[in-house]
């Protein structure tokens, strides 16, 4: 390193980081699963898709990702076709490719394999000017798991409304 470059310093990133604009977001899924474990995955899309997500045109809720040839891939999400798109346009539900270390798409690998695991998107953002994806590596929850967990809430709500009561008065 050279005496000049020895006192610089290095500009220092912002504070807030890049801005976090939300897409879409998938509530059936931690509705119908158990999430275990949470992964950030870049997408790689068309230009006509990005235009169409800047719109917040697209849906999550039968969307699932598996892991073929090496590579992780969401399928069943729908995006909108492009509203002055022309023949260039996507098709809306076509499978798409998420970006993610190798490490971590062996490691997913290994636990799909596992009985009981799936892989489902939870939700769709813009990080700065770039499209994310939030996977989740969930078990899928029983019948009376999803009405135990409603009647946990509810019991919540009436405790919280009878706290407030309480204060008022």
């Amino acid at each position: 390193m050279s005496a000049a470059n020895k006192g610089a310093k290095k500009a220092k990133p912002s504070e807030d980081g890049p801005k976090r604009t939300l897409i879409a977001s998938n509530k059936k899924a931690r509705h119908d699963y158990h999430i275990d474990d949470t992964y950030e995955a870049g997408i790689v899309l068309t230009g006509t898709e990005v235009k169409s997500l800047r719109d917040r045109g697209a849906s999550l809720v039968d969307g699932y990702c598996y892991i073929e040839g090496g590579q992780m891939w969401m399928d069943a999400v729908h995006i909108a076709p492009y509203v002055q798109g022309t023949w260039t346009n996507h098709a809306a539900r076509r499978k798409r490719k998420l970006l993610l270390h190798r490490a971590e798409i062996d490691k997913l690998a290994g636990k799909t394999r596992e009985k009981g695991y799936t892989l489902v998107p939870l939700e769709m953002y813009f990080l700065g000017s770039h499209a994310k994806v939030v996977v989740a590596l969930a078990r899928g929850k029983k019948e009376w798991d999803k009405r135990q967990n409603l009647r946990e809430k509810q019991d919540l709500r009436e405790a919280q409304r009878a706290m407030r009561r309480r204060e008022l008065v």
